[in-house]
């Protein structure tokens, strides 16, 4: 007999603006966190990860201020790597050489630990869950994750996690239900920020 599953939704969230030098949350990005936190204050949420980096940290801590007893877990697998690199055989002709000039700032050594590091992300972080009771769990983590998450989910090319950006604090959340594909319920939802302190962590010329 097979266990009953039950469908897990995973509440994902870039950390909120970092300082220029990464090491700490700046006061907009303190606001953007808290008004997080007030956003999912009924999301029936049972844990928070987050990766071990301060940005990342700190975001996860502000949220946690907003809510009733969510514990936080700290976790590397939800920290800031490169989860896959790609070949140039993989890539489209026209990007290639854009994509590879920027994958070649990550060592070799990185580029294997990110590999590892992301295989036990999808196997703690997403898909069903044992039992009968659905679970709700915000992951707090970054770009580069979340890139690969959204590609993971459409079962889109390995490569395809370049180019899919998030901006800081904003709320994307996917459905993991028992026999049927994920689904992306919502994506990069900005709408518990003021427009100020919207796109954030986005180049200016995707701004909309």
């Amino acid at each position: 007999m097979n266990p009953r599953t039950a469908p897990r939704y995973l509440y994902v969230t870039r950390h909120a603006e970092a300082t220029p030098d990464e090491s700490a949350l700046t006061d907009a990005g303190r606001t953007q966190a808290t008004l997080l936190g007030q956003r999912l204050r009924t999301a029936p949420l049972t844990a928070i990860h987050h990766g071990p980096l301060a940005r990342a940290e700190q975001t996860a801590h502000l949220i946690a201020d907003q809510l009733e007893g969510v514990p936080l877990r700290r976790a590397e697998a939800a920290g800031d790597y490169l989860p896959y690199p790609p070949t140039r055989e993989e890539l489209p002709q026209e990007m290639a050489d854009a994509f590879l000039t920027f994958l070649d700032q990550f060592p070799e050594q990185e580029r294997e630990h990110g590999t590892r590091l992301v295989a036990t992300a999808l196997a703690d972080l997403t898909g069903p869950v044992p039992g009968d009771e659905p679970r709700h769990e915000l992951l707090v983590t970054h770009n580069f994750l979340v890139g690969w998450l959204i590609r993971a989910a459409f079962d889109a090319p390995n490569w395809r996690w370049i180019g899919v950006n998030h901006a800081n604090a904003a709320l994307t959340v996917i459905r993991y239900a028992p026999g049927r594909p994920p689904s992306l319920l919502l994506f990069n939802d900005t709408g518990h920020l003021p427009a100020e302190l919207r796109w954030t962590g986005f180049p200016q010329e995707l701004h909309i």
